[in-house]
C-alpha cells in the first residue's frame, strides 16, 4: 500500500477511535450504570457535559473530511502519482487531523485555543489543496 492510502486508513481508524474514546464512553458509562437510558441520547438536541458536545463534533469533523481526503487518495492511487512530496503531505493531513480533535476534545475554547485548532485544520485544508494541484496537474 501507498502513504497515502496508509494515512487514509489511519485517518479512518481515528475517526472510529475518537467515537469510541469520547461520545461512546460518554453514553455507555451513563447507559450501562443506569443513569441515562439508550433512546436519551437524540441526534437533533444538544445535551451533555462541554467536553462531549465538542467530542461530537470533532467526530463530525472527521467524517466530514474523510470522503474529501479519501476522494484525494483515490485520484492519487489510481493515477499513480507518489514521491516523496506526496507522502509528506498525506502525513501531515493526518498528523493535523489527530492534533485538531486533541485540542478540540482536550481544552475549553478560548480564542488562542480555537486559533490553535484551526491553524491544524488550515494545515489539512493547504495539504488538500496541494495534494489535487499534483493529481490535476499530473493527470491534466
Amino acid at each position: 500500500m501507498t502513504v497515502p492510502v496508509w494515512m487514509l486508513l489511519g485517518f479512518a481508524g481515528w475517526t472510529v477511535l475518537l467515537l469510541l474514546g469520547t461520545v461512546g464512553v460518554y453514553r455507555w458509562s451513563r447507559i450501562l450504570t443506569g443513569t441515562l437510558p439508550i433512546r436519551s441520547f437524540r441526534a437533533d438536541q444538544i445535551e451533555g457535559a462541554e467536553w462531549y458536545r465538542r467530542a461530537m463534533r470533532a467526530h463530525a469533523n472527521c467524517i466530514e473530511n474523510l470522503p474529501v481526503f479519501g476522494a484525494i487518495v483515490f485520484a492519487l492511487y489510481v493515477g499513480n502519482i507518489s514521491g516523496g512530496l506526496v507522502d509528506k503531505l498525506a502525513i501531515a493531513i493526518l498528523i493535523a487531523r489527530v492534533l485538531q480533535s486533541l485540542v478540540h476534545v482536550g481544552f475549553s475554547q478560548t480564542n488562542a485555543v480555537a486559533s490553535i485548532r484551526f491553524a491544524f485544520f488550515f494545515v489539512q485544508i493547504v495539504a488538500f489543496l496541494w495534494l489535487i494541484g499534483i493529481v490535476v496537474a499530473r493527470l491534466a
